[in-house]
């Protein structure tokens, strides 16, 4: 794939991310936004002045802070820096006071709450582009190194952009790379480490990977692991003892981040933040952390319950399973075979032994996104073995095209994801929003169209892009295998 045509993959994704605008009072995202904007607006961790729209919070002290890991809101920092000039200019101001009293949001209001003001439109646009330069963005470049290690891998042109397109729209991936949670980043984070990992050893390389799997530390706590399994199989794959130190010293900036930031709200080195959290603290305080051990009702609820497994939203992920096998057997890349199997399997047992696995109001196990990439790269030795059999490349496509459906239909029901209490979303939430034509707010809204007829320009792109991509991929390359890239 040219480089032109890499751009031109990319902006579609980012299209697609961006074209479902953040949920206006997401607790998650408000925790977080409200972190970004203490310190870039009073220079404080503090968030007592915002705290009013979220439940995500810890109390300290007297004080309010976020509880979620700081690494999306040290990332956000620099944009919402460069904004506070632009959004202070009085022609800015005079539209934020516009939409204001046009009520262009109306429809996303709780009836009961204070109404649209300029200061929640203000935090909206800053909400609107910190999820695109920080979720979206990084998606969108994820799912290029994605591809990436794909054909480092062996795959086919075809097939790896099959995988590319299947992981970017046909999982929870493009869910959570519309909003400003912590998973689209660090599944980007994960695999953009190991798409570096399974090039030629260099000093620089080793850096970035320290540096990428570092801030999936301090994004998503439980992530640690599956950084851990991308770093120790660089250093394997290497052979290169010095690999481990230069990766440690990348590492080391954004762990001294959080330990500062840890130290500033509370008191310690190490991340507390759930310790002290206001709601939940029968489960904060159970085990460490909510943990205790795999529980059989959280696993199979995590992979195959209607309520957040994640097989029933994204089926083609079950490709996997036979994708391992094919791979083993055909002896290439063992230490990259290991990373595909162990990060995925650590991550599902650590939340299966969580007293939340179900994450609060998300659509699917938002938990196991971090476990997308590898299950995509594992699939791909199954779906290049399906791809060259006509009759089976028809039904692998379909099973691709109803993950897409099942995703992106849960995730625009609504303005705001399925609540926790409803134990089985699809026929609880997801389907009367799409026969009532509430439909999360969008690019297609923003301009006056309603309902479902407003997702036809988004839908029109994805046919595009995928006749694009197959219409440009007849004239592949020759695969890139490990051992050549070595």
């Amino acid at each position: 794939m040219r480089i032109r045509q890499q751009l031109l993959l990319a902006a579609m994704l980012l299209f697609s991310y961006a074209y479902v605008l953040p949920r206006w009072a997401d607790w998650n995202q408000n925790s977080r936004l409200n972190l970004v904007r203490a310190l870039s607006e009073q220079g404080t961790v503090i968030i007592d002045r915002y705290v009013d729209n979220t439940g995500d919070y810890a109390l300290f002290r007297g004080h309010t802070y976020s509880d979620k890991a700081p690494g999306p809101a040290f990332l956000a920092l620099p944009v919402a820096l460069a904004l506070q000039p632009i959004l202070a200019l009085a022609p800015v101001q005079a539209k934020l006071d516009g939409l204001a009293q046009a009520g262009v949001f109306g429809a996303t209001l709780n009836p009961a709450g204070s109404g649209i003001q300029r200061e929640k439109v203000q935090a909206f646009i800053i909400l609107l582009i910190v999820s695109v330069t920080v979720s979206a963005l990084p998606t969108t470049l994820g799912a290029l190194a994605l591809w990436g290690l794909l054909r480092r891998l062996g795959s086919a042109e075809q097939p790896a952009l099959l995988v590319t397109i299947a992981y970017g729209l046909a999982t929870m991936i493009a869910v959570y790379a519309s909003s400003f949670y912590s998973h689209a980043l660090v599944a980007a984070l994960l695999i953009g480490a190991w798409a570096v990992a399974i090039r030629p050893y260099s000093a620089v390389r080793s850096i970035l990977i320290g540096l990428l799997l570092g801030w999936v530390v301090i994004s998503e706590y439980p992530a640690a692991l599956a950084a851990g399994v991308i770093g120790l199989a660089a250093a394997w794959h290497w052979r290169k003892l010095p690999a481990l130190g230069w990766m440690a010293l990348g590492g080391l900036p954004p762990l001294l981040l959080m330990a500062t930031y840890d130290w500033v709200a509370f008191g310690t080195l190490l991340p507390t933040g759930y310790e002290h959290s206001a709601l939940w603290q029968q489960q904060h305080q159970t085990g460490f952390v909510s943990l205790t051990y795999p529980h059989s009702d959280a696993l199979i609820g995590l992979t195959f319950g209607l309520y957040r497994g994640m097989f029933v939203r994204a089926p083609w992920l079950l490709l996997a399973l036979p994708g391992y096998l094919i791979w083993w057997h055909s002896g290439r890349a063992r230490a990259h075979w290991w990373v595909a199997l162990l990060a995925p399997v650590l991550l599902l047992l650590v939340y299966g032994s969580s007293g939340m696995w179900w994450g609060g109001f998300a659509a699917g196990p938002r938990y196991l996104v971090a476990t997308i990439p590898f299950l995509a790269v594992a699939s791909a030795p199954m779906i290049e073995w399906l791809w060259v059999r006509r009759l089976a490349r028809g039904a692998l496509l379909l099973l691709i095209l109803a993950s897409a459906v099942l995703t992106w239909s849960e995730a625009l029901a609504r303005q705001s994801f399925p609540p926790d209490t409803i134990l089985n979303p699809w026929l609880g939430y997801t389907l009367p929003a799409w026969q009532t034509g509430d439909i999360a707010r969008n690019l297609g809204t923003a301009v006056g169209l309603q309902g479902a007829l407003a997702l036809v320009p988004l839908v029109v792109l994805m046919i595009g892009l995928l006749l694009f991509c197959f219409y440009d991929a007849r004239h592949s390359a020759p695969a890139c295998s490990v051992g050549e890239a070595s």
